[in-house]
C-alpha cells in the first residue's frame, strides 16, 4: 500500500455491516469462503484526492468501494497523468495482488471522499494457496475485473486514438 495512510481504519468482522454477498462481485460465493474473505477484511476511509496507491508499488490489499469514487491513472513517462477509468459504489479497485511481480500497474485517486473494504491480500493469497476451489473462484471473479477494464482501455484509446483518416 501507498505510504499515504488512509484516515481510518477498523478490523472486525464486516458481514454484519455490510454483507459480502450482496455485492455483485461475491454474488453466488460459497458460504465458507465468504467467511474467509471477510476475516480479512477492514474498513478504510480515504479523503478525497489521495492516493490509495502508486505504479510500482508492493500490491498488499484490494477493496470494494463502497461510496465515493476512484480514478485509475496511468502516467506516460513525463506527462501528466492520464485517467483509464473511473470506479464507483460497488466496484473492486485492483486486481494486480493475484499475479507476481504483486505491483501496481496503475495509480488509484479518490475523486470524491470514498469509504471502502480493504481485503489483505498477502492473507488471502495464502488462503487461495491452500484452498484449489476458493483459487478457481477468485480466479474466475477478477478475470472478468480484467476483462472489463481491458475493454474499458481499449474503449479509451479508440476515442483518443480512433479513425483519424
Amino acid at each position: 500500500m501507498s505510504d499515504i495512510a488512509p484516515e481510518q481504519s477498523e478490523r472486525r468482522r464486516l458481514v454484519s455491516d455490510f454483507a459480502l454477498e450482496e455485492n455483485e462481485f461475491f454474488a453466488g460465493m460459497e458460504p465458507l469462503h465468504l467467511e474467509r474473505i471477510d476475516a480479512l477484511a477492514t474498513r478504510q476511509h480515504f479523503g478525497a484526492g489521495m492516493m490509495i496507491f502508486r505504479e510500482g508499488e508492493s500490491a498488499n490489499s484490494w477493496w470494494i468501494i463502497e461510496h465515493g469514487d476512484v480514478a485509475l491513472q496511468v502516467r506516460p513517462h513525463g506527462r501528466d497523468a492520464r485517467v483509464l477509468q473511473t470506479l464507483h459504489q460497488g466496484d473492486v479497485l485492483g486486481w494486480s495482488w493475484l499475479f507476481p511481480p504483486y505491483q501496481w500497474a496503475f495509480d488509484a485517486t479518490t475523486i470524491t471522499s470514498t469509504d471502502t473494504l480493504a481485503f489483505d491480500a498477502i492473507a488471502l493469497r495464502s488462503a487461495v494457496d491452500a484452498d484449489v476451489a476458493l483459487s478457481a473462484d477468485l480466479m474466475r471473479r477478477f478475470a472478468r475485473i480484467v476483462i472489463d477494464r481491458l475493454q474499458a482501455t481499449r474503449l479509451q484509446l479508440l476515442d483518443v486514438y480512433g479513425d483519424r483518416g
